[in-house]
């Protein structure tokens, strides 16, 4: 009769220890920076693990130009690379943490949270 009272305990003690790796990971993300650039390297922009963008570079060469739509498209493609690298660098993180357990229902959700796209 007891011997459920030790597995609730348990599971509790797992739980907690699963949210102090959650709030690492939270903070982990806060501090990693990815990179996407496009154009060649004309345009790169930074975003960080939650997927705020940090940083856009424009090489100066594009500048005097006058072509605003090519610009555009660059930053545009620069910063989807950059949040995609951020969305797959937050999932190896988070299989780190989740490792072993499968498939876990809500963990998408969890990461969504996380990168403050469930908000």
């Amino acid at each position: 009769m007891f011997n459920g009272l030790g597995n609730l305990a348990q599971i509790m003690k797992s739980a907690q220890q699963l949210q102090g790796q959650m709030r690492e990971l939270q903070q982990k993300l806060g501090e990693l920076r990815v990179e996407g650039t496009a154009g060649a390297g004309l345009v790169t922009v930074i975003a960080n693990g939650q997927l705020t963008v940090l940083e856009c570079r424009i090489d100066a060469s594009l500048l005097p130009s006058n072509d605003q739509e090519m610009l555009q498209d660059l930053i545009v493609a620069a910063t989807n690379q950059a949040l995609e690298k951020a969305r797959q660098a937050a999932a190896d993180e988070m299989s780190k943490i989740t490792g072993g357990l499968g498939n876990l229902s809500g963990v998408g959700n969890m990461l969504s949270h996380l990168t403050g796209n469930g908000q």
